[in-house]
């Protein structure tokens, strides 16, 4: 069973919930009415939080369970703690300015690649020690 990888799965969640609403109160604050996306540099900043993190999810997610079933639950669910507090220090250096996003996309894209990488290598492993 693979119970911590799906409580970091569930954890996703909230946070991109928590994104979504961020980008509904800086619309409201911004006066960036929607189908708009520009318009206010803050409001852009915001929402570019909630699009990259959409972006990073399909990266993410099945490396974070590939890495689950082929090594460690715990491992990949550590290391999606990690790509979860990445994407929080990613969302509140943006919101500040755009050249104080670097930290917290460099921890998340550091999480994910680690969770690909060792879900490949280990798929590999097996393909070639069955």
């Amino acid at each position: 069973m693979y119970h911590l990888t799906a409580l970091v799965t569930c954890l996703v969640i909230p946070m991109y919930f928590f994104f979504s609403f961020q980008v509904s109160r800086a619309r409201t604050t911004y006066g960036v009415k929607a189908p708009a996306i520009s318009g206010n540099p803050d409001f852009e900043r915001v929402f570019r939080v909630q699009m990259n993190t959409l972006e990073w999810m399909p990266i993410f997610l099945p490396a974070l369970w590939l890495f689950a079933i082929y090594i460690s639950d715990a491992i990949a669910a550590a290391l999606g703690v990690v790509w979860i507090v990445g994407r929080i220090l990613y969302m509140t250096g943006y919101a500040k300015a755009a050249n104080k996003r670097g930290p917290g996309f460099g921890i998340q894209a550091t999480a994910a690649i680690i969770l690909w990488v060792g879900a490949t290598g280990a798929i590999l492993w097996r393909l070639v020690h069955p």
